[in-house]
């Protein structure tokens, strides 16, 4: 229990290198770092926003949990639960409307006292109940707050028996709402959107006296031709448009495709590539939908399973956490808050605050998602109120579902194999969109390469492994499939025969510690392992000369290590193996490779065959014991059905199927289908040393399975983005013809038989006075610390509001490390990607709270970050963001690029740097400037700059000076 005062701490906010510091007494002190920890050793524990960022930068360790100091944002979490705010003084200040100045150290206790009067000013009832339950057990375990919260809501001594206990209120499923089964929605109809229709809808949407923005009516007019009517099966209605950044698209598509889909009683399935976009275009429906109510029933956002939090799994973290330490209650007491306050259940991205994890735990946050792949879906007792379910089914009753490239694939996917397979009961969740909006348009490939790809590594086929045959032995809460399916196929031979047997050639799977031994198979570098083919189980076991009996491996780990030999074998370089890994081409094969991908498959055949088996006899239940069965048993056969053929058998048919193709190497001449290769990757969040090693298969073209697998079987398609074509200054007929052409490559449209609609609107922005554009010819791109340098005088230059872009981690971690200090004592933070513990959606929120900061990251803030305003006012790439050069790049440039490699390399980099451009001008009266470091950079390369854009080559110090010459002039008041 805290036996301190919030009010007696002293309060301490780091800024510019110095620390500012309220005493106990009400005296403000400027102190260094050693004066703010002897004001902490004297005065007791502190009262800070983010203890683990304040802890960081007064050199000591996390705080950890309970935590020993006063943070605000532990407090927040309680009192505003599924309330956004950012990490910061600022950003807390703004969350509860205290935006009327600068913020500094004396308002902190003022934070305080606003965060306990409106916990204390919480209305009486059910939430009321469990807050006070909550409250006492956290008072209990020794919650720095403790004490502050009991005295707000007025409570003494431990909760009454007939009040709620705090055990009752962590279970949250026993309040939230159940949801109900509702007739299945009928197939949309055909009515078609007019573009006079679709402009004027985009007009009511916007309201009268709204912004004009010029060509957003004109691609809400060009958008509707992606509604029309469907004229022959394969053939969808595709429309392909690039809208400069500024043109609004967002609420150009809306319209409509909101107009469509009322009209017609279907959904459109607008999709994007990341969540933090997801979010940003949801967050614009509100213009569609003012009323709370109405935008949550019309309008549904959808991700993947194990973004959401699972009732099952916190239910088993809840009877635990007494064993587990006080820390642990913490946290799930501020989780149960969270969890009914929230709106979606969505733990990663959502309303819980980013910064959670990082104050609470990570551990909790992902313990509690179903990240295992482990839902029992009708066997489970909260199935009906699970958030998950919640939210597929306010799907298939949606006008819009916002969802992600990942899903909306993956989804078609699973359509497709449930169309080939018409006994497979209930094969897709959420029904079959037939209208597309993907925003984002130029990530297509990237999403679909991810979606289609195969990978067999040690890590995959490990986690297989673990789903089937659950924790073996270790402490882990992994369920296996013989508890998932429990009491489906007890007392049944016919389904507990086929069961036993594919757990029991489950054991070919790589057992636990595999990652280790294959660390170590360094140690024996004798002859090639050779086939034991005399295991009565048929787990098939591999040996080294010098191996005893005893070190016997399974197929799995015997296939892994030879494909680790053969990557070491032929890469150069030390020993260590980075986080990009290192790889070579699979063909020629290393002895004995050939037979241990056949002895493998075999493996994997025995494995796969007695699940198809219990698959089958499942499925046959539902029509054999269809007047006794009831509507729960029902449900789990076949959710469990679909979940066997997605969890496991068409992951081992693929790996079967690229295992049986295995030895015959492409024939020369000819444009293969796949491109084989091996990685060897550190795994990430491990011990060092721990490896992992795979066989990896990507389609050379992943637009040819996207094309078929989702664009052909929809009705209309639009793919949307403000890069979609690399004009290179295209002036005839000709040249605009070859760069709509690779636009349509690049995204699949020319594998469909109908001919696109292409549309071109350029931006609103006056780019040429608007940016400069500089090239930085005197810094060595490769020295760190002249890289260092470069950032640190630019950053200061523009006084802040700096993105930094980097085409590698080590050299984004080795320009913070040397330049976070001295823009602090000038004045300006720095937040940075792969360095800070938090997400990149809280970055980002941070970098646009806090106007004068910095952020550096890489490829995901180059393409998700969207900071209008003097928030970000410079972008800084260290390089030209060339393709990197691996095995998969290689072949695609050679078999893609039409004899022109180099120009294939060219288009990629040029597409990278309108993207980075593009974060720069978000609106009308932004100004910016963008600066890349690489004094090689080719000159033909400088297309991708908007047209007006006058790009200049000079030193360093003559940038900065232009840098503070430009923002001098701004309107606002610039630095």
């Amino acid at each position: 229990m805290s036996a301190y005062s919030p009010y007696d701490a002293p309060a301490i906010i780091a800024r510019h290198g110095s620390f500012s510091c309220l005493t106990p007494d009400g005296e403000l002190l400027s102190l260094d770092r050693d004066g703010a920890l002897a004001l902490v050793a004297k005065a007791g524990p502190p009262l800070v926003v983010h203890a683990p960022e304040a802890a960081r930068k007064l050199g000591l360790p996390p705080p950890g949990q309970p935590s020993p100091w006063f943070d605000l944002l532990e407090l927040f979490a309680f009192v505003h639960p599924a309330h956004p705010a950012a990490p910061t003084p600022l950003g807390l200040s703004l969350a509860l409307g205290r935006a009327d100045g600068p913020v500094d150290v004396d308002r902190l206790p003022g934070l305080a006292t606003r965060l306990l009067a409106d916990l204390r000013g919480m209305p009486l009832g059910e939430a009321r109940e469990m807050t006070n339950a909550l409250a006492v057990r956290l008072r209990a375990v020794g919650w720095m707050w403790g004490d502050a919260v009991m005295e707000a809501l007025d409570l003494e001594g431990p909760t009454p028996r007939s009040a709620m206990q705090a055990s009752d209120a962590m279970r949250i499923w026993r309040a939230l709402p159940k949801w109900e089964e509702t007739p299945p929605r009928p197939a949309p109809g055909s009515r078609p959107v007019t573009p006079a229709e679709a402009r004027a809808r985009l007009a009511t949407i916007l309201g009268p006296g709204a912004e004009t923005r010029v060509g957003q009516a004109d691609f809400a007019g060009v958008a509707s031709s992606a509604f029309a009517p469907r004229e022959s099966r394969g053939a969808p209605q595709v429309v392909l448009a690039e809208a400069g950044t500024g043109t609004g698209k967002t609420l150009g598509y809306i319209a409509p495709a909101s107009l469509w889909a009322e009209r017609n009683g279907g959904a459109v399935w607008i999709s994007t590539y990341t969540r933090h976009l997801q979010r940003q275009i949801e967050s614009e429906t509100a213009r569609l939908h003012p009323d709370a109510a109405a935008r949550r029933r019309r309008i549904v956002l959808r991700k993947g399973r194990e973004n959401y939090l699972c009732l099952l799994n916190m239910e088993e973290v809840v009877n635990t956490a007494p064993t587990r330490g006080a820390g642990v209650t913490i946290a799930l007491s501020l989780l149960a808050r969270w969890g009914l306050a929230t709106s979606e259940g969505d733990l990663f991205g959502g309303d819980l605050p980013g910064w959670f994890g990082e104050v609470f735990g990570h551990a909790i946050v992902t313990g509690v998602a179903d990240r295992r792949g482990e839902c029992i879906h009708g066997a489970c007792p909260h199935y009906q109120k699970c958030f998950v379910e919640h939210s597929i089914r306010r799907a298939r009753e949606a006008d819009l579902v916002v969802a992600n490239h990942a899903l909306v694939m993956s989804q078609a996917a699973w359509a497709q194999q449930g169309a080939a397979n018409p006994d497979d009961a209930a094969s897709d969740e959420d029904g079959v969109p037939t209208r597309y909006v993907l925003d984002e348009g130029h990530h297509v490939a990237d999403a679909a390469d991810s979606a289609f790809s195969l990978e067999l590594s040690g890590l995959e086929a490990a986690e297989l492994r673990r789903w089937l045959l659950g924790a073996e032995g270790s402490r882990s809460r992994a369920r296996g499939l013989k508890r998932r399916l429990d009491d489906l196929v007890v007392g049944s031979p016919r389904l507990e025969t086929p069961l036993d047997a594919a757990l029991l050639a489950a054991k070919a799977l790589p057992a636990p510690g595999w990652s280790a031994r294959l660390s170590l198979a360094d140690e024996d570098a004798g002859a090639p392992p050779e086939v034991v083919e005399n295991d009565p189980w048929g787990v098939l076991a591999l040996s080294s000369p010098q191996a005893s009996e005893a070190e016997l491996i399974n197929p799995t780990e015997a296939f892994l290590a030879l494909l680790r030999g053969q990557v070491l074998a032929r890469t150069a370089g030390a020993n260590r193996t980075t986080l990009n890994g290192r790889e070579c081409d699979l063909y020629p094969l290393a002895p004995g490779l050939a037979e241990a991908a056949a002895a493998l498959s075999r493996a994997f055949g025995r494995v796969a065959e007695p699940l198809r088996t219990l698959v089958d006899r499942l499925q046959d239940r539902l029509s054999e014991e269809a007047d006794t069965l009831d509507a729960t048993s029902r449900g789990r056969i076949e959710a469990m059905t679909r979940t066997l053929r997605r969890r496991a058998l068409s992951r081992l048919d693929g790996w079967v199927a690229m295992l049986s193709a295995f030895a015959a190497p492409p024939e020369e001449g000819i444009t293969p289908q796949f491109i084989r290769f091996i990685r060897l990757t550190a795994r990430g969040g491990q011990r060092r040393g721990e490896l992992d090693v795979g066989l990896h298969q990507h389609w050379l073209d992943p637009t040819i399975p996207f094309a078929a697998v989702l664009a052909a079987p929809a009705h209309g398609l639009l793919i949307t983005s403000a890069t979609l074509r690399d004009e290179t200054g295209a002036k005839s007929g000709d040249e605009v013809e070859r760069a709509w052409e690779a636009a349509e490559s690049r995204v699949g449209v020319n594998h469909l038989p109908a001919p696109a609609v292409r549309a071109a609107l350029a931006s609103p922005f006056d780019y040429a006075s608007q940016t400069r554009v500089f090239i930085v010819s005197d810094v060595a791109h490769h020295n760190v610390e002249a890289l260092a340098a470069a950032y640190r005088t630019l950053f200061l230059a523009s006084g802040g509001g700096g993105l930094g872009l980097f085409t590698a981690i080590e050299r984004l971690r080795g320009v913070h490390r040397r330049i976070a200090e001295p823009l602090e004592t000038a004045g300006i933070s720095l937040y940075a990607q792969h360095v800070d513990a938090m997400d990149n959606t809280t970055l980002v929120d941070v970098f646009r709270t806090e106007t004068d900061s910095c952020l550096l990251g890489t490829d995901a803030m180059r393409d998700g970050v969207d900071v209008p305003g003097h928030a970000l006012r410079l972008v800084v790439f260290e390089r030209v963001p060339w393709p990197r050069p691996d095995i998969l790049h290689r072949e695609r440039r050679l078999h893609l690029s039409q004899g022109a490699p180099g120009l294939y390399d060219e288009r990629i980099a040029r597409l990278r740097l309108r993207q980075a451009f593009g974060r720069l001008i978000r609106a009308r009266d932004d100004r910016g400037v963008f600066v890349l470091l690489e004094r090689r950079t080719p000159s033909r390369l400088l297309s991708a700059f908007p047209s007006g854009v006058r790009t200049q080559r000079m030193g360093l110090a003559a940038a900065a000076a232009e840098i503070r010459a430009f923002f001098a002039e701004t309107p606002s008041g610039g630095v």
